[in-house]
């Protein structure tokens, strides 16, 4: 049985973009989408109008450029790429996400003491 679909958490999809592209390479909007779902084995829900604000606001920060491109169907498309910053913000990220995520961990563990 298939666990339920979650929304993606606040603040966390910049992140997920940012990884997906310097583990995968310069990819179209839908693409990134499709991967993260598909690594997090359709427990994340993506739409399409929420990736392009992550893509955008990673635009303006200079974290990630794009260029146009033929999609896998000969379509056009933007593919984005991260950039050197983005990938220095990504390693901030992820540190950053890995203290929080053991806090919380500590935190959730300790629910049953008293």
């Amino acid at each position: 049985m298939k666990p339920p679909r979650s929304e993606v958490l606040q603040g966390t999809l910049d992140l997920m973009v940012l990884k997906t592209l310097d583990s995968m390479g310069p990819l179209h909007g839908y693409g990134i989408a499709r991967r993260i779902e598909q690594l997090s084995e359709e427990v994340l829900q993506l739409n399409e109008g929420t990736v392009y604000a992550s893509l955008l606001r990673l635009s303006q920060k200079g974290w990630i450029s794009s260029d146009w491109g033929a999609s896998e169907n000969n379509r056009k498309a933007k593919f984005y790429s991260i950039t050197k910053s983005g990938r220095k913000q990504l390693a901030a990220e992820a540190e950053n996400w890995q203290r929080i995520a053991g806090v919380i961990g500590r935190v959730l563990g300790l629910a049953g003491e008293r």
